[in-house]
C-alpha cells in the first residue's frame, strides 16, 4: 500500500492540530511531516516526523519536496510567516505540487476597540512613544529589533522561554510563559505591570484574542500591525475544510491533491 506523504508548514497551535487530525482520519495510508522554522529550540508534542529550519529558500524547499516524495503541502505558518509561504508557493509551482493553506479566520474589530492601525512593525515602534510609555511588546521575539529606537518606553515583554542574549531594548522586562492564556490572566498583566499600550500583530485566531479583550475593558490603545496578504492560492480557515481538501483529492487521484 502506498502511503502518501503530507507536508505541514507549522510553527502555530493549528498545524500540530492539523497533523494530529490528519493521522487520526487517514491512519496508515499517511505519512505526515511538520516543518516547524528555523530557530525552534522547545517544540510541543507532534505526532509524525517533525523537521526544523531550511524552508524560508524556495529551491531549498522545491528539493525536499521531491527528494522526499512529498504529495502535498499545506501552509499551517503564521499569518506573518510571509517569508516562508512565499518559498512555499514558488517552490510548489516549480515542481507542480498541490499547496493548500490553512489561514487564521482575521481579527473582528469591537466598536469600543481603541485600535491604531499601521502597516509594518516599523511603523508601530516609530509611534509606540507617542501613545504610551509603559508597552506590552506582542508582536513576537524576531519583530522586537526595530522598538530599540522607542528609548523613552519601558516594555514588557513576554516569550515562550528566555532569549538566547539580551533583547535590544533600553528598559524591558522579560516575562516567561506560555499559552493559552485566560482573560483573568491577561488583565492581571496589563494591571501588574501598569500598561498603558498594548503593541501586537493582527494575526487573528482564538489564541491571542484574551489581551485585546482585556486591553478593551481596561480602555487602553492598542497599536495593531495589519496583516500581510496572504500569498495566492487555494485557502481553507478550519481543519476539517483541510482535511476534506485531502480526502476529496486522494479519491479523485493517485496521490493526495493530484487532479
Amino acid at each position: 500500500m502506498t502511503r502518501r506523504h503530507l507536508l505541514i508548514l507549522g510553527g502555530t497551535g493549528e498545524a500540530a492540530a492539523l497533523a494530529r487530525a490528519a493521522l487520526a482520519r487517514f491512519g496508515e495510508t499517511a505519512v505526515v511531516s511538520t516543518a516547524l522554522p528555523a530557530g525552534t529550540r522547545r517544540p510541543g508534542p507532534i505526532p509524525g516526523r517533525v523537521r526544523i529550519g531550511g524552508f524560508a529558500d524556495a529551491a531549498a524547499l522545491a528539493t525536499y519536496l521531491a527528494a522526499e516524495r512529498v504529495d502535498c503541502l499545506i501552509d499551517a505558518t503564521h499569518p506573518f510567516s510571509a517569508a516562508i509561504s512565499a518559498a512555499a508557493r514558488l517552490a510548489c509551482d516549480r515542481i507542480g505540487l498541490p499547496r493548500l493553506m490553512l489561514l487564521r479566520p482575521p481579527l473582528r474589530r469591537h466598536p469600543l476597540d481603541r485600535w491604531i492601525e499601521v502597516d509594518s512593525i516599523e511603523a508601530a515602534a516609530a509611534i509606540v512613544d507617542r501613545v504610551g510609555r509603559r508597552a506590552w511588546l506582542a508582536v513576537g521575539a524576531g519583530s522586537i529589533p526595530p522598538f530599540a529606537r522607542a528609548e523613552g518606553v519601558r516594555f514588557l515583554v513576554r516569550l515562550d522561554e528566555p532569549p538566547p542574549q539580551r533583547l535590544p531594548l533600553r528598559f524591558h522586562q522579560v516575562e516567561i510563559g506560555c499559552g493559552p492564556f485566560t482573560l483573568a490572566e491577561e488583565r492581571h498583566l496589563l494591571q501588574r505591570h501598569a500598561i498603558d499600550v498594548l503593541v501586537c500583530r493582527a494575526g487573528g485566531g482564538a489564541a491571542g484574542e484574551a489581551k485585546l479583550i482585556a486591553a478593551r475593558e481596561l480602555s487602553l490603545p492598542v497599536v495593531m500591525v495589519r496583516r500581510p496578504p496572504p500569498e495566492p492560492g487555494r485557502s481553507v480557515d478550519t481543519i476539517d475544510a483541510a482535511l476534506d481538501w485531502l480526502g476529496g483529492d486522494e479519491r479523485r487521484s493517485a496521490a493526495w491533491g493530484r487532479s
